[in-house]
């Protein structure tokens, strides 16, 4: 297992220099943390950056809110997230082109997802299929959406599933309140943006209409369209174009004597179709013939809260959501019959939690417990095998205060599974039951200056799929694995560091830092060919800083290596071959009040050489990538006189040199130049 010591050393070594260069921060926040009894009295530190880094707790969670996401100005719901640490594409320009990798794991070049990241619409469970060289399964237009956040590693996710080793995914629908305020009435928002690479176009209508107090209705419909792209020599990336229709609804009740309680049904829904594409989305390649193809993917969530205000043993939750993915590929050139199929995935859950809060002698309790019926329906394609899957899962976590800055979260998970085949071959004939317990332990301590550090431990199972039936192509000399038995196994431990003070360097400024060290085992594993076990080690860096002026900045980075061993001899191979190439993206930027807004981001990753597999130029064969670095420049400007006053003008160009380079992962290059304009209007 060649290069883990030294990585190891290296980490170790990263968390030590850690402390010293926290020093020259931690000495002006001493004298104001003097005579400070209770941590939370330094209150609350607001930053003026587009992106806050998340101190306060140990969990490697990053959010990008509704302004950030205009500001972005994304074409699918990968590109927005691809500036998250830890967070890399594969390729990810096109709905249905790319995948979203996490810490190593998720999408590969064979696979555009797998269930080691799990994706949420409201508490809908969105794709998680291994469905060979579709690409992602999460092509809903990013419009749609007020916010997404993205959890990185184990420790976080039981509360939403089992499995996930590399992250959660979570979007939120919009609201009429949004933007109504919650005042009576009604108003029209309309947004337009177009993008020169590619010649896209978008468009966003939202009506929000709040009739009384309790009730607020949204209707959000969105037109996407976008050519091919070319990258930065000029070449165009051909049938990569697209055109998504999407919509949402989201209408919310609120009742009770103190309105307490509340009825939410949101719905999601975005089509996209293509004509004579590639079946194999990942590399355009034509192996595998060519189709027309139409997808359709809905969510609709129903959500009952109860939360009174003179019982905090309770705030209940009640989540009915039904999501359904149909990908309908049909043949026009002979290929290995892959091609010619209906790919469907239908996804029934019902989730009851409560969040209780509650002392015992010095010790504060945020006990959160719930109970998960879900049901998950797939139907038999070439290469793809249907099933029904049907499982119960019971989680409890508590968050553990003990009033000195110390903060302990047990974490527990039990699931069953009854899955079985439901096609008509009888090669894939079966049915199995599996049930498994897993679960973590979290620990924070909050020093009276901003200061924090933090540990963790977790362990995940993740249960057989449908995709694991197909026994066919898991064949190692005389030996047959059958993967229906070999539920995947990973532990990660974290450690870790933050920071959050305001007035440090001067008046009126504020500062947060995060860093977060981590090492996966993954084993058992079923979703990549030929590997039987994965090591990830690495550390992310998160930083915001703002002054009073305006000015403002932001450090994001991740450094990752790992290792897989082969199930044909046992050997450790030299490198990883999803691992991710160690990345930086650092932001400027000033604002002028909320008038005005201009930054600068630079997107490096550093280069990428595999010496232990032979090196070809096909993808995906992980070949010496490049190193990188390309600029893009936003503008934002909201009017306050005059015909556009109440507008919002965005501005921003992408790779502005137009350099022409190939992320790490990615089977095509990046995308060239391209200058976004967008305007939105609020009436």
């Amino acid at each position: 297992m060649t290069g883990r010591n030294p990585l190891r050393a290296a980490l170790l070594s990263s968390c030590a220099l850690l402390f010293p260069v926290l020093a020259p921060v931690l000495t002006p926040v001493a004298g104001f943390a003097q005579g400070v009894e209770q941590t939370e009295n330094l209150g609350t530190i607001i930053l003026d950056t587009k992106r806050d880094v998340a101190t306060d707790t140990g969990v490697a969670v990053t959010t990008i809110d509704q302004e950030e996401m205009d500001d972005r100005q994304a074409s699918t719901i990968a590109e927005l997230i691809s500036s998250v640490p830890g967070v890399t594409l594969i390729n990810g320009s096109t709905p249905l082109g790319g995948g979203i990798n996490i810490r190593g794991f998720g999408a590969s070049t064979a696979y555009g997802a797998n269930q080691k990241v799990m994706v949420t619409i409201d508490g809908a469970t969105q794709g998680g299929d291994e469905v060979y060289r579709i690409g992602t399964q999460l092509f809903t237009d990013p419009e749609l959406f007020r916010s997404v956040s993205v959890i990185r590693g184990t420790i976080g996710s039981f509360e939403f599933g089992s499995g996930v080793v590399g992250g959660i995914v979570q979007l939120e629908t919009k609201d009429a309140s949004d933007f109504t305020g919650g005042e009576i009435g009604w108003k029209f928002r309309q947004g337009l943006n177009f993008g020169t690479n590619g010649d896209a176009i978008s468009s966003s209508s939202i009506i929000a209409w709040q009739p009384t107090e309790n009730f607020e209705l949204m209707f959000n419909y969105v037109w996407h369209k976008q050519d091919d792209q070319e990258d930065g020599d000029g070449n165009r990336f051909v049938d990569t174009g697209f055109k998504d229709p999407s919509y949402a609804l989201a209408a919310k009740y609120t009742f009770g004597g103190d309105r307490s309680q509340y009825l939410r049904l949101s719905l999601a829904d975005t089509q996209s179709s293509e004509r004579d594409v590639p079946y194999d989305r990942l590399s355009s390649g034509s192996s595998f013939g060519r189709v027309d193809s139409d997808n359709h993917s809905r969510t609709v969530a129903l959500t009952y809260g109860w939360n009174p205000d003179d019982n905090d043993l309770i705030d209940l939750k009640v989540i009915l959501s039904y999501a359904d993915l149909e990908m309908d590929n049909r043949a026009l050139t002979p290929s290995f019959g892959f091609n010619d199929a209906r790919l469907r995935t239908e996804t029934t859950k019902l989730t009851v939690k409560n969040t209780a809060i509650f002392n015992t002698g010095s010790v504060a309790h945020e006990l959160r417990t719930g109970i998960e019926f879900s049901r998950r329906d797939r139907l038999d394609a070439p290469s793809s095998p249907g099933g029904r899957d049907n499982r119960v899962a019971v989680f409890v976590i508590d968050k553990m205060d003990f009033g000195n800055g110390l903060t302990v979260t047990p974490a527990l998970r039990y699931e069953t599974q009854n899955i079985k085949y439901v096609g008509s071959t009888a090669a894939f004939a079966g049915e199995y039951d599996h049930d498994e317990l897993m679960g973590g332990l979290a620990a924070r301590y909050e020093f009276q200056n901003g200061l924090a550090v933090f540990a963790s431990g977790a362990y995940t199972v993740a249960l057989p799929i449908s995709d694991d039936f197909d026994a066919q192509n898991k064949l190692n000399g005389t030996k047959r694995y059958n993967y229906m038995e070999m539920p995947e196994k990973a532990r990660t431990w974290e450690i870790g560091a933050s920071y959050s003070g305001a007035d440090v360097f001067a008046s009126g400024d504020a500062l947060s830092l995060k860093a977060n060290f981590y090492t996966t085992d993954n084993w058992s594993v079923t979703s990549l060919a030929s590997i039987k076990a994965i090591e990830v080690r690495g550390v992310e860096l998160e930083a915001a800083y703002s002054l009073g002026n305006g000015l403002y900045g932001e450090i994001g980075a991740n450094i990752t290596d790992g290792d897989s061993q082969l199930y044909s001899d046992d050997r450790w191979l030299g490198r990883y071959s999803e691992t991710p190439a160690d990345a930086l993206r650092l932001v400027v930027g000033k604002r002028w009040d909320r008038e005005l807004d201009l930054s600068w981001e630079m997107v490096a990753a550093k280069r990428y050489a595999d010496n232990s597999m032979t090196c070809t130029a096909t993808p995906p064969t992980p070949c010496p990538i490049s190193g990188f670095g390309v600029h893009n420049l936003r503008a934002t400007y909201r009017p306050e006189q005059g015909i556009l006053a109440g507008a919002e003008l965005r501005v921003g160009i992408e790779n502005l040199f137009d350099r022409d380079f190939r992320p790490r992962l990615a089977t095509r290059d990046a995308p060239g130049r391209n200058i976004k304009f967008g305007i939105y209007k609020t009436f």
